[in-house]
């Protein structure tokens, strides 16, 4: 392998499936998406590993696939980091502009930024993600304060954390296959990377992921990541609600929701029937296709409103120019997109990734997948122009070494 070429993983490890993706990363600036791998998920509820054999061997499987299709083995992974047990806060700082000409210096940035990240986290708590907020001299908005004049520089900070054990459990996983993890991303800003444009986050979006197990959202204002979040519902309590209200099997469920499944009632005819297996089959049997209807929509419905009361004071409709963007799996059913503008009065579309990705990784259920791997090029990039890899420290060089 020639040292200015790495291979770098993209793992997703989900609920219902585990996806891996491979980039060969050509002298840390282009990056091209040479393998793929996927497995059936074991041992995951609501994106927290429970069963650690299962979930070592699905995921391995899943990483045996890729390599496989590569013909390449993985240098690094980015792993996405999703899970009920994420969460994050808001903290900010301010300091007096330290020059006699008042001439904002790196140092002045250096200061603001530490003070504003310096909230201590409860014990077996470990940030994931700081995610800076524009600076703010003298209170407008600047991308970048060096060498600006001004008085009084503040910035903050949105701070996602997650339990250390959980996320050491994800970690470990993957080092069980003998490849470092080299940077864990939250899968909301992970996907909303891809189904988003800068100016979309700039004028203000809300990406909203619904997985198998777990809905992960990300509001954008002024080009950043200003709230994240992640609810413990997902597309398998939509299969979850059809076998118990139709007394079916998960599978017979699954099948139901995938074929006649939808966000929104669409049918108007109470007494058009549909059929689970279609083959007339001893045990193929008719259901009310506005029943499944109804009752898919019902928790479609409600997994926006919570989304909604989560983001609370954050969620501004004025400010939402760009609209609600939905992806994920789950985002395939027809009439969700209708049902998240009803709920959040604003206009809100499928996301698309762009239009250089290969149509078979278009889907969806990919878009987290492919953002990871957009995080590692830039990650690479930046590293290439430090002359030095990311500085890891804390908690996180505990997990790392020997890796």
């Amino acid at each position: 392998m020639s040292s200015r070429t790495k291979y770098i993983g993209a793992v997703e490890i989900g609920t219902s499936k585990v996806t891996v993706l491979i980039g060969e990363l050509s002298q840390g600036r282009s990056l091209s998406i040479i393998g793929f791998g996927e497995c059936q998920s074991r041992g995951v509820l609501k994106g927290a590993v429970m069963d650690f054999r299962s979930a070592s061997d699905a995921t391995h499987s899943a990483l045996l696939a890729a390599e496989s299709n590569a013909g390449v083995r993985i240098d690094e992974v980015y792993l996405a980091q999703a899970g009920g047990h994420l969460d994050g806060f808001y903290n900010e700082a301010s300091v007096n502009v330290s020059a006699a000409d008042n001439m904002v210096s790196a140092i002045d940035i250096d200061t603001v930024c530490r003070l504003a990240k310096a909230k201590a986290l409860p014990d077996g708590r470990m940030v994931v993600h700081n995610i800076r907020r524009p600076f703010r001299l003298d209170g407008r908005l600047v991308p970048d304060p060096e060498h600006l004049v001004g008085q009084r520089l503040e910035v903050g900070y949105w701070t996602v954390h997650g339990q250390e054990n959980k996320i050491a459990d994800n970690i470990h996983v993957i080092r069980g296959f003998n490849v470092p993890v080299a940077e864990l991303i939250l899968t909301s800003l992970a996907s909303g990377t891809m189904v988003t444009s800068a100016e979309d986050r700039q004028n203000g979006v809300l990406v909203i992921d619904i997985g198998g197990g777990t809905t992960d959202y990300a509001l954008y204002h002024d080009g950043c990541a200003y709230t994240t979040g992640v609810i413990s519902v997902g597309g398998s309590h939509l299969t979850n609600d059809l076998s118990l209200g139709l007394r079916l099997t998960e599978g017979q469920a699954e099948k139901l929701k995938l074929r006649f499944g939808s966000g929104t009632v669409i049918t108007r005819d109470k007494s058009e029937k549909v059929w689970l297996n279609g083959d007339f089959a001893i045990g193929d049997r008719q259901f009310p296709r506005q029943a499944i209807e109804q009752i898919t929509s019902a928790r479609v419905w409600e997994i926006f409103e919570v989304v909604k009361k989560k983001l609370g004071v954050s969620f501004v409709p004025e400010r939402l120019t760009a609209g609600i963007v939905l992806t994920g799996g789950t985002s395939k059913l027809p009439g969700i997109a209708e049902a998240a503008a009803k709920v959040f009065g604003v206009t809100a579309r499928l996301g698309e990734v762009p239009g250089y990705i290969n149509e078979n990784l278009r889907d969806p259920g990919f878009s987290t997948a492919l953002g990871l791997l957009y995080f590692g090029l830039n990650s690479s990039a930046e590293a290439a122009v430090a002359g030095q890899s990311r500085r890891r420290n804390g908690f996180f060089s505990r997990l790392f070494a020997n890796a």
